[in-house]
């Protein structure tokens, strides 16, 4: 077991699966991109997106739950989702875009579900899309859950959320990412732009 954290942009990985049922299947690549918020599709009403390790290895349906393996041969994340042009554009395949979960994450959700039999996530308690101008890039909250943990902070509709932490936020899914990226429970600063002023409120999140 290896450390995603410890990645770079550019360093050597290879996936390994069965893609279109070839068992022991391995295709090389790079990461080309480290803390990808990624929606995932077939999720029902679910809100799945992962912080994902982008990486142009040859990823294709069958993959889904490999190893994505450093050069030493560690693990450093779960391949999980490709993105592709379509099966009716005859190009359903690999096209370098692939999608693994990082191993701290698969890690931790594995432990939880061991030791509780469920698994919860941070909540900041808004639904947002994302937005962005020559102004200001972030999440604009739509709106605000009654009783949730932004109204308790005071967030309002129209604001838009631009750091969570230490990590800028640059729309509505990676607003999500950056939130389960910490503990249900957790007091988290969150920067936002409210009619042109910036603020900083403190959000104890909530459990989902």
């Amino acid at each position: 077991i290896g450390s995603s954290s410890a990645l770079a942009v550019g360093d050597s990985v290879i996936a390994i699966g069965s893609p279109l049922g070839l068992a022991g299947t391995v295709t090389t690549g790079i990461v080309s991109a480290l803390h990808r918020p990624v929606r995932l599709d077939g999720t029902g009403d679910t809100v799945a997106v992962i912080d994902a390790i982008q990486t142009d290895a040859a990823i294709n349906p069958g993959n889904s739950g490999g190893a994505l393996v450093d050069a030493t041969g560690a693990v450093v994340g779960i391949n999980t989702a490709i993105r592709s042009l379509g099966q009716s554009q005859g190009e359903g395949g690999s096209i370098g875009l692939g999608f693994a979960i990082p191993i701290e994450d698969a890690r931790a959700i594995a432990d939880e579900l061991i030791r509780t039999g469920a698994v919860s996530h941070a909540e900041i308690g808004i639904n947002a899309r994302s937005v962005s101008d020559s102004a200001t890039d972030g999440a604009q909250v739509q709106n605000v859950v009654a009783n949730g943990a932004a109204a308790a902070a005071g967030i309002v509709e129209g604001d838009v959320v631009v750091k969570v932490g230490d990590r800028p936020i640059g729309g509505a899914d990676e607003l999500v990412v950056a939130v389960r990226a910490h503990n249900p429970g957790e007091v988290v600063p969150v920067t936002l732009v409210r009619e042109s002023r910036t603020l900083t409120v403190s959000v104890t999140l909530t459990a989902d």
